[in-house]
C-alpha cells in the first residue's frame, strides 16, 4: 500500500492536470494505493466534482481513494525559493512533503518550482546518512532502452566523491525503478580513455573504477543517443549537475526539431509519427526522483500533462513499494566503509 501525496497547486496546468493525473493513475493502480490532493481544499473540490460528473465520470468509483489535504498557499515558479517558503509556511510543497515526515504519507510528487521542491525536500525530508548531497535522476530515451542519467539540475559543481555516490544512488534507481540487474554505470566525458576530462571527472574515474559495481568507464555524448558504447548497453550515466542539465535541455529541443523537419519533408501522417516517437516523450516516464532524500520526492515537469502526472505517480508507488531508500542507505554506507578503510 501506498500513500501518495500530490500537489494538486503544482505545474502550468494545476489543478486540472494533477487533479486528472490523479484519476488517471488509480484507474490502473492496485486498489490499496491512495492519493492525497494537496491545495486550496475548495478549488480541488470543485474541480474534482465537476471532473467526475463530467469527461472524467468513469473514474467516479476511485473517488473513495482521494482525500483533501488544505494548503491555502502555492510557491509560483517565478519565486526565489527559500523565500517563497519562508514567506508561505502553507504552501502546497510543505505541507505535502510533511505528510511523509508525520508517516502520514509515502511519497510526494509535484509539478510546481523545482528549486523550491529540493529545498523543501532536504529540509524536511533530510538526507540519507553519509550523503553529501542528493541528486536529480532523469530517465533519457535512447536507441535502446531508456538511460538513467544524473545529476541532471540540482548540483552545478561536483567533487569526485559526490559523483561517485550519484552513481550509487543511479545505480540502485535503475535496479528498483527499472529493473535493471547488475546497472552498467558509465561516466560523462569528453573521451572514453581514463585520463580524458576534467580534474574532477579524472579523479572520479578512479574512484568508479575501484568501486563495487558494474563500471562501464567513461562514455561520451554521442554515447547517450545510442544508449550504449563498445563496452556494452548503458543503464546509468553520471555526470554534474551543470553538464547534465545542459545536456538534458538539448535533448528536450531536438525531439520537436526532428518531429517538425519530418513533417515537412516526409508527408508523414501526425499519428503515425507520434507512435514511431513516443519513446521520445517526457511524459512516458512523468516524474524525476529527488535521490538521496530519506523519503520520496518525485520532481515533474512544469508542462506535464495528465498522462505525465499519471506516470509520475505509479514511479513513486514503485519507489515505496521496491523500498528503494532502504537499499540506498545500504549502498552508501558500504562504499562509506570501504572509502574509509582505503584512507586508512
Amino acid at each position: 500500500m501506498a500513500r501518495i501525496a500530490l500537489d494538486a497547486m503544482g505545474g502550468d496546468f494545476a489543478p486540472t492536470a494533477p487533479i486528472a493525473g490523479a484519476l488517471l493513475a488509480l484507474d490502473e493502480l492496485d486498489q490499496s494505493h491512495s492519493i492525497q490532493l494537496v491545495g486550496r481544499a475548495d478549488l480541488i473540490q470543485s474541480t474534482l466534482d465537476s471532473m467526475l460528473a463530467g469527461e472524467h465520470a468513469s473514474l467516479a468509483p476511485h473517488r473513495h481513494r482521494i482525500s483533501i489535504v488544505d494548503a491555502p498557499e502555492a510557491i509560483d515558479m517565478s519565486e526565489k525559493p527559500l523565500a517563497a517558503l519562508r514567506a508561505k509556511p502553507h504552501n502546497s510543497m510543505t505541507i505535502g512533503l510533511t505528510l511523509q515526515v508525520k508517516g502520514e504519507a509515502d511519497a510526494f510528487v509535484s509539478a510546481g518550482s523545482t528549486g523550491a521542491q529540493m529545498a523543501a525536500s532536504m529540509l524536511l525530508l533530510k538526507l540519507l546518512p553519509g550523503l553529501h548531497r542528493p541528486a536529480i535522476a532523469t530517465l533519457f530515451p535512447t536507441a535502446q532502452r531508456p538511460v538513467v542519467v544524473l545529476d541532471s539540475g540540482a548540483n552545478v559543481d561536483c567533487s569526485a566523491r559526490e559523483l561517485l555516490q550519484f552513481a550509487w544512488l543511479g545505480g540502485v534507481y535503475a535496479e528498483c525503478i527499472l529493473g535493471r540487474d547488475n546497472p552498467a554505470i558509465g561516466l560523462l566525458s569528453i573521451g572514453e580513455e581514463p585520463e580524458k576530462g576534467n580534474a574532477v571527472v579524472k579523479e572520479a574515474n578512479a574512484l568508479f573504477a575501484a568501486a563495487d559495481f558494474n563500471f562501464l568507464g567513461n562514455v561520451e555524448g554521442r554515447d547517450l543517443p545510442a544508449g550504449g558504447t563498445d563496452a556494452g548497453p548503458l543503464d546509468v550515466v553520471v555526470c554534474d549537475g551543470f553538464v547534465g542539465n545542459v545536456v538534458l535541455k538539448f535533448y528536450e529541443a531536438v525531439t520537436p526539431m526532428i518531429v517538425g523537419l519530418i513533417k515537412k519533408s516526409a508527408g508523414i501522417e501526425p499519428e503515425t509519427l507520434a507512435r514511431a516517437l513516443s519513446q521520445l516523450d517526457y511524459s512516458e516516464h512523468g516524474g524525476a526522483p529527488l535521490l538521496g532524500v530519506r523519503g520520496v520526492s518525485i520532481i515533474s515537469h512544469g508542462k506535464s500533462s495528465p498522462r505525465a502526472i499519471k506516470n509520475a505517480i505509479k514511479v513513486a508507488v514503485r519507489a515505496v513499494e521496491s523500498k528503494m531508500n532502504d537499499l540506498m542507505g545500504q549502498r552508501l554506507a558500504a562504499s562509506d566503509r570501504k572509502h574509509s578503510a582505503a584512507v586508512a
